[in-house]
């Protein structure tokens, strides 16, 4: 199974408008998580407290759908194309690989047109072999974790 995405804009409707103009946006990109890998769809199996709060509090997205790489994956979140149109469909990159997506306009840099603070934690997977390809230089403010 590929990696999943949550999307979840957390906030009370009111409470959120008011205190900051605009909501909370954070992505949960986690690979490898299944329909019933978390609690709020089903699963007596893995307890996910936590998530379940944040999903019940925010937005679920129940028909949207991932590549099966985490590369793939990623890159479709970032940029909002097909990967096969970027070069970064198939095996997810190594870290040897002198390879990265290519150069173009990301979503945290239009987040950030709005007046958003990007942070990134974990893995990025989308290239580092040249300091450019990294997450600070395309649009994060932040990046708390591995590059592969």
């Amino acid at each position: 199974m590929g990696p999943s995405c949550l999307l979840l804009l957390l906030c009370s409707p009111f409470c959120c408008a008011v205190l900051f103009g605009r909501p909370h946006i954070i992505f949960i990109v986690a690979d490898d998580l299944g329909w019933n890998d978390v609690s709020f769809h089903g699963s007596d199996q893995i307890p996910t407290p936590n998530i379940d709060s944040l999903a019940f509090n925010g937005v679920i997205l129940n028909s949207h759908y991932s590549q099966s790489t985490c590369t793939a994956s990623r890159a479709a979140l970032m940029t909002g194309r097909y990967p096969v149109h970027l070069g970064m469909q198939g095996a997810s990159l190594l870290s040897a690989e002198p390879r990265g997506l290519p150069p173009g306009k990301l979503l945290p840099e239009y987040l950030r047109e709005l007046g958003y603070t990007n942070r990134a934690v974990g893995k990025w997977n989308l290239g580092f072999y040249k300091r450019e390809l990294t997450p600070t230089y395309r649009g994060f403010d932040s990046h708390l974790g591995y590059w592969t």
